[in-house]
C-alpha cells in the first residue's frame, strides 16, 4: 500500500505546482521511489506518460481560466510555462480543437482531463500464480525494434513486427531457445520518456539462448536479477488484463518493487509467463 501512497502523494505535488517548473526527479522522490520507476509505473497504471499528465492538466486548467474575458492569453501561457503565445495557442488548439480566444464564448466545447489518483481495486477475487525467482544472466538473441508509443499507440505496432519476421526466421529462433524464459520471447527494455509526453523502449522478438548468435540477429545480455514469474492460461486478452493487474494489485500488496531490467513475455499454445524485474523494498 506504501506504494499507492506514494504515487497519490507525486499526484499532489504536481498539483500544486502546475504552474511552475516539474522536475520528474523531485517528483519520484516525493513517490519515494527512483525516476524511472516512477515513469514506468505511472505509465503502466494510467496508460500516459507523466509528461503527458502534466500537459493534460495545464491545458484543462488554462482552459478554464480563459473562460473569464479579463484574463490575457499571455499570461495563461506565460502561467503554465509556455514561452511564447504562439506556442501555447498551437499546443492548446491541438489538444482542445479550438484556439485560446475563441474559448472566451461561453458556448465553445473544451476538453476537461481530471486530476488522477490512485486506488487498489482487486476484483472478481480472481487467483494469480507466480513464483519469485533469482536468475542467473541470460542472454536473449532475435529480431530488435525501437518503438515508440503515444497515448499506448505503438509505432510500429505489435502486428508489424510480427509480420516482419519471416517463417524461418521464427522456426530458426525456436530452434535455439534452450534456456528460460522457453520458446520465443518478447521482451521490452530500456523504457524512457521525453518531455513532450512521448514513450520508448527497446523492444526484442528472439530466444533466449547459450548458443552463438547469427550475425543478422540482435543480441541483449540481461543480468542477474530477481524475477516475479506469472503463469497465465488464456488468449492475449486475458494476458493483458493480467499484466495490469500485476502492477495495479500484486505490486502494491507485495513487498517488491520493480527494478530496472526488463519485462518479459513467453507464450505458445494459450500458456503463458509473464516475467516482472523486481527487487525488495
Amino acid at each position: 500500500m506504501e506504494m499507492l501512497k506514494g504515487m497519490n502523494e507525486a499526484l499532489n505535488y504536481i498539483e500544486e505546482n502546475l504552474s511552475n517548473h516539474i522536475d520528474v526527479k523531485e517528483v519520484a522522490k516525493v513517490a519515494l521511489c527512483s525516476e524511472y520507476q516512477f515513469k514506468r509505473l505511472f505509465a503502466l497504471l494510467s496508460g500516459i506518460t507523466i509528461s503527458e499528465y502534466i500537459r493534460r492538466r495545464r491545458l484543462t486548467l488554462a482552459a478554464l481560466e480563459l473562460k473569464d474575458p479579463r484574463v490575457k492569453v499571455i499570461d495563461v501561457a506565460l502561467k503554465y510555462r509556455y514561452q511564447s503565445p504562439d506556442a501555447f495557442s498551437r499546443v492548446f488548439q491541438n489538444y482542445h480543437g479550438v484556439t485560446p480566444s475563441a474559448v472566451r464564448n461561453t458556448e465553445q466545447n473544451v476538453k476537461a482531463f481530471p486530476r488522477m489518483s490512485f486506488q487498489l481495486t482487486i476484483q472478481g477475487g480472481t487467483e494469480m500464480n507466480y513464483r519469485i525467482v533469482e536468475k542467473d544472466p541470460f542472454t536473449v538473441v532475435g529480431v530488435k525494434y525501437e518503438v515508440e508509443m503515444v497515448n499506448e499507440l505503438l509505432t510500429p505496432t505489435y502486428e508489424s513486427m510480427i509480420a516482419a519476421i519471416s517463417d524461418t526466421e521464427m522456426k530458426e529462433l525456436e530452434s535455439i531457445a534452450n534456456k528460460e524464459p522457453h520458446g520465443i520471447i518478447h521482451v521490452s527494455v530500456n523504457y524512457s520518456e521525453n518531455d513532450e509526453g512521448k514513450a520508448s523502449f527497446d523492444q526484442y522478438i528472439g530466444a533466449a539462448t547459450s548458443q552463438e548468435p547469427l550475425e543478422k540477429y540482435s543480441t541483449l545480455e540481461v543480468p542477474a536479477l530477481l524475477w516475479a514469474i506469472f503463469e497465465i492460461d488464456g488468449d492475449w486478452e486475458q494476458v493483458e488484463g493480467h499484466w495490469q493487474r500485476i502492477y495495479s494489485e500484486w505490486l502494491p500488496s507485495s513487498s517488491y518493487e520493480l527494478a530496472e531490467g526488463p519485462e518479459i513475455l513467453a507464450s505458445k499454445d494459450q500458456k503463458s509467463q509473464i516475467w516482472i524485474s523486481i527487487q525488495e523494498k
